[in-house]
């Protein structure tokens, strides 16, 4: 799991004075709202090409993953956030990017994300989290250990098979 500073990350909104841009500029490493995206996605090329400018996009937690399943290609990373900790719609959103829509980009949790969460965040797919300011790093690293060596009973996006149907080591 990578963890990141909000203050030194490459991905950048992309907005003005009065709020999100509705057509924005083409630039690598933007990071775009959902209706910027669908404002744009037209003109962006596929993660292949020669021209592709890494992009990103915003999803909010109560958007159907559905609206991105045909521009997995062309993006580098969806971020999906956490408004309360206790919602965990979030994880379902992840977790239909990785299984179903084969999204091999960067999927990052934001908002109210816990150390608690680490655990639950990598099984459904996440590989990158904002953790909320109060959260400490070294603690989220130790948590992410937890199961580590023990495994766990049910499958998930990384190990697809119950612990019970994996060869032995």
């Amino acid at each position: 799991m990578k963890f990141i500073d909000i203050q030194q990350d490459a991905w950048r909104t992309v907005g003005g004075e009065d709020g999100p841009v509705p057509h924005p500029p083409i630039k690598s490493n933007s990071l775009l709202t959902l209706a910027q995206w669908h404002a744009v996605r037209d003109q962006w090329p596929a993660r292949d090409a020669a021209d592709y400018k890494p992009v990103g996009v915003i999803l909010p937690n109560d958007a159907d993953v559905e609206v991105l399943a045909n521009d997995a290609c062309k993006l580098s990373l969806v971020v999906l956030n956490f408004p309360k900790w206790v919602d965990g719609r979030a994880y379902s959103q992840a977790h239909i990017l990785r299984a179903r829509y084969r999204f091999n980009g960067e999927i990052r949790a934001t908002g109210e994300v816990l150390v608690d969460m680490m655990p639950l965040l990598a099984r459904t797919g996440f590989d990158a989290a904002a953790l909320r300011a109060d959260q400490d790093r070294a603690a989220a690293e130790r948590a992410l250990g937890f199961f580590a060596t023990t495994g766990h009973y049910q499958g998930d996006v990384v190990e697809t098979k119950p612990a019970f149907g994996r060869a032995a080591a």
